[in-house]
């Protein structure tokens, strides 16, 4: 069971794309158009030789959002070149470090409970949500206690439709755009970060993910309602985003910076390329503050698109793109 569950949160994180062919394109303005027809969130940045697009991507979107995936496809199928998420990079000794690893990554230090490390309001809270669900959460990490609520008690991922990066891998693939992966992430990076963080590392993400539990299944659809209106500031301040955003991979210093770095690089490199390059990013890393739109900002970029800074002080003036039904 906790397998599956932090297989779910593994791949919610970290999406993998493999490398495509070419084919003919229709005018870059259709596509720009297009895509934004299809309701996903998205920002422009034009340059002089093409049109960049940032198309800003939610996990687990519950099938009740209404949006329209077949225009994303069709946006997919004109541009010159397709960037997806980061693919992990895992070798035969990573499947066993995993194993190795699996006591240090899904339960306490022995001899410690939850108790130890929670101050009193924490400990009160986690002890409603065991009562609530009949969990028994007191040897279990914090990591996986955080994901249980998320994924199982909340169920955020349960009753969802495609998200955007499936879509337009598979219509890329289909279509034999180019389409590569953002960048690389060694598994044993990733794993050794996991297994050697201190159970206290993994409270914020607890605190999160009770907020989250607390609060209840509304959540789900209104995250997604808000995704749908390019409300991004209610996204970001969604109970459920905040939680997933603070949780491992994302909230790891060294592995959060590597994945956001990446961005920025394959964007700065995608601004100098002909033609259409669509990109799908992982909201948060896009929304953020000093995430990737504000760097993109910093360095000189015209970014157009929704406001995504809750004051409304994008920092360059992004113009609000107009959401076609």
């Amino acid at each position: 069971m906790r397998t599956r569950t932090f297989a779910l949160f593994a791949a919610c994180s970290l999406a993998v794309v493999s490398p495509t062919a070419a084919q003919d394109d229709p005018p870059q303005d259709e596509i720009v158009v297009t895509a934004q027809r299809s309701g996903a969130p998205m920002w422009t940045i034009a340059t002089p030789s093409g049109t960049v697009v940032l198309v800003g991507e939610i996990k687990a979107v519950p099938e009740s959002t209404p949006w329209f995936p077949d225009r994303l496809e069709d946006a997919t199928r004109g541009a010159q070149r397709v960037i997806l998420g980061i693919k992990p990079k895992v070798s035969p000794g990573d499947v066993f470090r995993i194993i190795f690893a699996g006591g240090k990554i899904t339960r306490l230090p022995k001899g410690t409970v939850a108790g130890d490390y929670l101050d009193e309001m924490q400990h009160n809270r986690l002890a409603a949500l065991e009562e609530r669900y009949d969990r028994d959460y007191s040897r279990r990490s914090f990591l996986m206690t955080s994901f249980d609520l998320l994924a199982r008690r909340l169920g955020f991922a349960r009753d969802t439709g495609k998200d955007a990066s499936e879509v337009v891998e598979r219509a890329a693939r289909r279509a034999r755009v180019p389409a590569e992966p953002v960048g690389t992430v060694r598994g044993e990076d990733m794993l050794d970060s996991l297994a050697e963080a201190p159970p206290a590392s993994h409270l914020p993400c607890l605190d999160a993910a009770m907020s989250a539990a607390e609060q209840g299944p509304e959540l789900i659809e209104r995250r997604g309602a808000d995704w749908r209106a390019s409300d991004i500031p209610a996204v970001m301040a969604n109970p459920l985003e905040v939680a997933l955003g603070r949780c491992w991979p994302w909230a790891d210093r060294q592995v959060g910076s590597e994945i956001r770095g990446q961005w920025v690089e394959a964007i700065d490199r995608a601004a100098g390329a002909d033609g259409v390059t669509l990109a799908v990013v992982p909201l948060r890393v896009l929304a953020e503050e000093d995430g990737v739109l504000d760097q993109l900002v910093q360095r000189g970029f015209d970014v157009r698109g929704p406001a995504w800074r809750a004051d409304g002080a994008n920092l360059a003036g992004a113009a609000d793109a107009e959401s076609v039904p």
